[in-house]
């Protein structure tokens, strides 16, 4: 099956020969090989360009270990493009697997080596068009893009949105929504049949690979229990509020394990780092700036999550609320959970100040949307609610409600927009 991913690869044709190297980032297992060895490879062969000419290497397989050494890499490179007045493609797969080594050159200890002093050098040939696919953020920290000195040109990679699982879909579309609701969309998903297939593929992959890579990436050796614990409290909060000091706490009240914040911290920002997790900060609309916390996490990937609990927590609403936060992600909107601040008085008329929460405040160049997510409004009284903070803000931008089931797209009489989420996923304009 051949999963067409239309704007990914049309993001990879449209920087071409650009003098940049593309780096295609994302979660491991998420697409990314595909795209470039299948779907990229494809399109350069279709306007004349021969597989002589395209070079493919991934570094995740054992048969190409040596090339995990930087001299080896830059030299097996080297060999196949310099002595040459033809164009080639390069693509390097998985390149975080490539070691820092100490610099046989120089006699400063400290003196390394590793991937970029590859890539950089690379890209100083005249005949080659640099692609290499990494697992981890390092590929976008700020000191290796000062490295690459405005030449690295990034391409984030997710699992399947609803739209591209949808047309891939081999089943009675009506049963789409629940499919992806439950499974997610790893791409290897499609093609298992039963339940067992699909959790155990699923779980595989958070406790064979990315676990593994956590752990091993950041040296820790004994912590692993804590680690897993940690990703399951993540992911029966998705949706929810949350900072380290209050994981801390959950760990002592519930495991009587002392865990300090700091700790919490850091190991969350290693599930960030390989983008297992990303977070949503909280944003005061009206005060126009970030608050600390808590924040929110969410999945990359639904079913991952689910899985990852045995698929015993499926409550809809949060698992909704996660998709629809991937979908933006997606569209390339910056997403932010937001804050409406508003005074009131209560019954002895002391003066109170109530925090209503938005779902989703996202924005793109000079275009923003509130958009809520929720069950259902069909109740008069759970439409109040759940518009209460929307009706507080007071600029122009468009306001939006993603309800669960299929309905006919309407206003109010204050202009917020109700659509269905299936709606939503499937027709990227819906909304403009």
């Amino acid at each position: 099956m051949i999963i067409e991913r239309r704007d990914y690869l049309d993001k990879l044709i449209s920087k071409k020969d650009n003098g940049m190297v593309k780096v295609i980032t994302g979660i491991r297992r998420c697409g990314k090989s595909f795209l470039l060895f299948t779907l990229y490879h494809s399109y350069l062969n279709s306007i004349g360009i021969p597989d002589e000419n395209i070079i493919e290497l991934a570094l995740d397989e054992a048969v190409n270990a040596r090339y995990r050494n930087p001299l080896e890499l830059d030299a097996y490179i080297r060999s196949l493009v310099s002595e040459s007045n033809e164009r080639f493609y390069v693509f390097i797969d998985e390149i975080q697997f490539v070691k820092d080594i100490q610099n046989p050159y120089l006699d400063d200890k400290d003196a390394r080596i590793g991937f970029i002093d590859v890539i950089l050098g690379l890209m100083k040939l005249k005949n080659a068009d640099l692609y290499v696919t990494g697992s981890n953020s390092r590929m976008l920290s700020s000191d290796i893009l000062t490295e690459f000195r405005g030449r690295g040109d990034e391409i984030r990679v997710l699992p399947l949105s609803y739209k591209e699982f949808h047309a891939a879909f081999d089943g009675d579309e009506r049963f789409a929504w629940r499919e992806y609701l439950t499974y997610g969309g790893m791409p290897y998903v499609l093609h298992l049949k039963s339940h067992e297939e699909k959790s155990r593929y699923l779980k595989d992959l958070f406790e064979n690979v990315y676990l593994n890579d956590v752990l091993e990436r950041n040296r820790i050796m004994n912590d692993r229990s804590i680690f897993e614990d940690l990703l399951n409290i993540i992911s029966s909060s998705v949706g929810s509020l949350t900072n380290p000091t209050r994981l801390s706490n959950t760990f002592q009240s519930v495991r009587h394990i002392q865990i300090n914040a700091n700790t919490i911290s850091r190991y969350l920002e290693y599930f960030i780092d390989a983008f297992i997790i990303r977070k949503a900060c909280r944003y005061d609309i009206k005060g126009k700036k970030y608050i600390g916390t808590p924040l929110k996490y969410y999945f990359p990937d639904v079913g991952l999550r689910n899985a990852r609990l045995n698929f015993r927590q499926q409550e809809e609403n949060h698992i909704m609320e996660n998709i629809i936060y991937n979908e933006l992600i997606a569209r390339g909107f910056d997403v932010d959970v937001g804050v409406v601040e508003y005074n009131s008085k209560n019954e002895a008329g002391k003066k109170i100040c109530t925090q209503l929460e938005i779902d989703f405040v996202a924005n793109k160049g000079n275009r923003r949307f509130y958009i809520q997510s929720a069950l259902s409004v069909d109740d008069e009284s759970k439409r109040i609610q759940e518009t209460n903070s929307l009706n507080r803000v007071e600029d122009s931008f468009r306001k939006i409600v993603v309800v669960k089931d299929r309905i006919i797209p309407w206003y109010d009489e204050k202009g917020i927009f109700y659509i269905g989420i299936e709606e939503f996923l499937l027709d990227e304009t819906a909304i403009v």
